[in-house]
Order: C-alpha cells, then structure tokens, then sequence
C-alpha cells in the first residue's frame, strides 16, 4: 500500500491486487471546502500500469461527505469511460450510491443534439395541431355533453353550486369590465367614423357617418370587440384560475368529496358570462355611437339634433337582437374555452400558462369562426 495524499483529508489510496485491477481506497471526510484530490493521480497511474482493466472503489472508512464526493466519482467514471474500463462502484457509501443511480437515471443530452434540433415544417405543424383535434374532440364533447347536464340539474334546483361565487363571477366579468370595454369601444368608434367620412366626405353625404357607425357598434363590431377583450381579460383569467387549482389539487379535493366540479366551478362562470356579455354588447354599441357622434359633430359640422335623428332611423330594433344574440355566443364560447383549458391543465406552473394562452387562441379562433359563420346565415335569413 503507498499512500499518494497523506497530507490533507479527503485522502486516496492506491493499491495493486492483481495486475489488470486498480483499487482506489477512499478515507476522510469530503467536503467542498476542503477541496478534493486531482484525477491526475488516477490518470498517472493508469498511464504507469496500462495492463489494468479494471478500476475498484474501496471504502477505507470515509467520513462525513457531501456532493464533493459524487462529483469526485462521476470524473472518475468519465475517465473510465474514456479509457474503455470497468468501475466497480460497490464499495462506495449507500447514499453516495444512490446518488450515482439517480443521477444515471436521467439521459444526458449533448450539446450537439441540442443544437441539431430540427424545426418542424409548415405541414409538420399543420399536421401535429390536426393530431391533437381529432384526439381532443372525444373529451371535448364530454366536456360539453357534461355542461349540458349541468344546465338540467339548474333547471330541476339540484345544481351543486353557492349564489355568492355567482355574484363576485358576475362582479368581476361585469362591472370590472367597463373601463377597458368602455376605452376600446370609443377608439373603434372613432376609427369607424373617420374612416367612413373619408369616402362618404367624398360625395357629400357626411351624414351618414351615423348609419355607418350606429349599424357597425351595435350590430356586428360592438359583439366582436367585447368577445375579444373577454376572452384575453375574462377567459385567461378562468383557465389561470382553474389551472391552479388543477396544480394544486383542489379539483381532485372536490371529486373525493362527491361535488360536482362542473356545478361548482364550471357553471357559474358560464351563467356569469351569458348574463354580462349581452349588456356589455349593448354598452360598446353605445359608447362607439357616441364615439361616431364626437367625430360628426366636432369634425364635420353635423348637428347634434341631426345626427341623433339619423341613428334613430338607422337603427332597427332587429340590429340590436342580432347584437345582443352575437355577443351571448361569443360569451358561452369563451366560457367554454377557458373553464376547459383549466380542466385540462397539467400539474405545473409552466402548464398554467400554457392552458392560459391556449385559452385566449381557443377563444379568438372559435369567436372568429362563429362570427363568420352567423353572419353568412343572418344574411341568407335577410335579418
């Protein structure tokens, strides 16, 4: 036995029992304050005996050791590895052991796979977004058949949910809503208003800058611009909300306790939603006429007296039933989007997030589907 670092602890030990095994006894405490000894001594010895084919680790009474110890080892195997040898770890402490197995247990990814990832491809991506449809629809018309049920159990007074969390829904879906609504539906009355007067400026019939605008708000534009802002502001907010209770495993606490989840969290926000967003349509209809009204009379010298009579005969009353029921849709839409990519969260804050922007795509994607698709029927009906 000759010893190579007798001076400071940690210490090795090399010894030769047959020629073709190289055992390294370990002894000390190891700790990362006191520095560890070098590979070099290892790879000086292999280099001295290139017979050896084997490399052995000895537990010569090691003390105390915290992970300079491990990370000691995992050189020791890199070189080991480099050089085509056998290592025997059996010697080493158990926690020591099962620190090395963990850490096996995970695949090491080089750096040149990492940046030889590839994108995938326009068609790549089509195909993958199509995949998760058709996979998602199954669970997707559960999701809704379930809501359905819901309803009947309202209907029947059997419904597992608490009128409070109904009014602070209806709170924060309703009344918390206005100033943004209130802010983007003026803007986009002023927008429509200038934009109209630059042609109907054109052939002298600035007033009907009031048809245009009082039409657009309250029968198409108005719906459309709520339903947006809900769905970033209100559905966002219902997926964050229910994706960490997801996390947290306050949904699974509702399942063992026998509550509905669908009752209890899924339908009051629908109710919520399908009671305001009629209102705040009407509302953005309002305000972006006012917003038309500013630009008429201020801009291009229309009356106030005439421009109120000019949406007066404008408007009819099946304009703003056309509204009202475009607005109510875009609000169960968005409802159903957000409580489902809530339902659908993983368990973990990257996944909160994730079910958050899908819920706001959903929203749009499906708010811009409904709106085309309503629009071609109201015209087929000539309502």
């Amino acid at each position: 036995m000759r010893p190579l670092n007798t001076t400071r602890d940690p210490r090795l030990e090399f010894r030769h029992p047959d020629s073709n095994t190289l055992d390294i006894a370990l002894s000390a405490d190891w700790h990362l304050r006191d520095g560890f000894p070098s590979t070099d001594l290892i790879e000086q010895q292999l280099s001295s005996h290139p017979q050896v084919k084997r490399i052995r680790i000895v537990n010569n009474q090691v003390g105390s050791w915290d992970t300079s110890l491990p990370l000691f080892i995992t050189r020791l195997a890199r070189i080991s590895e480099t050089a085509g040898l056998q290592l025997d770890t059996a010697g080493l402490p158990d926690g020591v052991q099962q620190l090395l197995d963990m850490a096996k247990a995970i695949p090491a990814v080089s750096v040149s796979a990492r940046h030889s990832t590839r994108l995938p491809g326009v068609l790549e991506q089509i195909g993958d977004i199509t995949l998760k449809f058709v996979h998602g629809l199954p669970y997707n018309m559960r999701f809704i058949g379930e809501i359905i049920l819901s309803f009947g159990r309202l209907a029947t007074g059997k419904a597992q949910f608490r009128p409070n969390d109904l009014l602070l829904i209806i709170q924060q879906v309703g009344p918390s809503a206005l100033p943004i609504v209130s802010l983007v539906s003026f803007l986009v009355g002023l927008i429509l208003a200038y934009m109209g007067a630059v042609q109907l400026e054109r052939v002298g019939v600035q007033i009907y800058i009031a048809d245009l605008v009082s039409i657009a708000m309250v029968r198409e534009v108005g719906a459309l611009m709520t339903g947006i802002i809900m769905a970033g502001r209100t559905g966002a907010a219902f997926a964050a909300e229910l994706g960490t209770m997801q996390v947290n495993e306050e949904i699974d606490a509702f399942k063992t306790l026998g509550i509905s989840t669908i009752d209890f969290l899924v339908l009051p926000r629908i109710l919520a939603l399908i009671m305001m967003i009629p209102l705040l349509t009407l509302y953005a209809g309002l305000v972006g006429t006012l917003a038309g009204m500013v630009v008429g009379i201020t801009v291009f010298d229309i009356s106030l007296f005439e421009y109120w009579q000019q949406t007066l005969r404008a408007l009819e009353l099946k304009q703003f039933w056309v509204g009202i029921f475009k607005g109510t849709v875009y609000g169960i839409v968005i409802a159903i989007s957000g409580c489902l990519r809530g339902i659908q969260c993983g368990r973990s804050a990257l996944a909160v997030g994730e079910a958050t922007t899908s819920a706001v795509v959903t929203s749009i994607v499906y708010i811009v589907i409904t709106a085309s698709a309503m629009t071609i029927v109201f015209y087929k009906l000539d309502i």
